[in-house]
C-alpha cells in the first residue's frame, strides 16, 4: 500500500502540472520526440532495473508509517487512467516544445515526453516493488 500511495502522491503533482501544460501548450504535434539529456538521465534513473537505485524519497512524497486503506488502490487505479486519457491528450502538441515542471524543484522543467517517460518508468519501477513485497509476505505466511 506505501507502494501505491508514494506514486498517489507523486501523480497528485505530475497529473494536473502535466494537463495544465498540454492545455496551455502553443505547440502542435511534430511526428518525433527528442529526448532532451536531463528528461533521459531523470528517466534512466528511476527505470526499474535488476539493480535498484535506491534513493530516498522527499518527505512529502514518503507515506511510512503512514494510516492507509483501500482507497489507495482506487485512487491509482484512477489516477493511471487519468494518464492513459493525458497520453491521448498529448498527441496534439509537442512532445519536445511543450514543458512541465518537476516535483523536486521549481527551477527545473522537462520536455513533456520526459515528463511521460519519468514518470511512467517512477510507476513501473514501484508497482514491480509492491509486487515483491506482497510474494514476501505471501511467502511469510506459508
Amino acid at each position: 500500500m506505501e507502494c501505491l500511495e508514494h506514486l498517489n502522491r507523486y501523480g497528485d503533482f505530475y497529473l494536473p502540472e502535466i494537463q495544465r501544460q498540454i492545455e496551455q501548450s502553443q505547440h502542435p504535434a511534430v511526428p518525433q520526440f527528442k529526448t532532451g539529456w536531463l528528461g533521459n538521465r531523470f528517466a534512466n534513473s528511476v527505470a526499474d532495473k535488476a539493480v535498484i537505485n535506491t534513493m530516498p524519497a522527499p518527505p512529502k512524497s514518503n507515506p511510512n508509517g503512514s494510516q492507509l486503506d483501500r482507497q489507495v488502490v482506487q485512487t491509482f487505479l484512477d489516477q493511471q487512467q487519468q494518464m492513459l486519457d493525458l497520453l491521448t491528450q498529448a498527441a496534439k502538441v509537442d512532445l519536445t516544445k511543450t514543458k512541465t515542471g518537476i516535483s523536486l524543484s521549481s527551477w527545473i522543467r522537462l520536455r513533456l515526453g520526459d515528463t511521460f517517460k519519468v514518470v511512467i518508468f517512477h510507476n513501473q519501477r514501484h508497482v514491480s516493488q509492491a509486487l515483491r513485497a506482497l510474494a514476501t509476505a505471501q511467502q511469510a505466511m506459508v
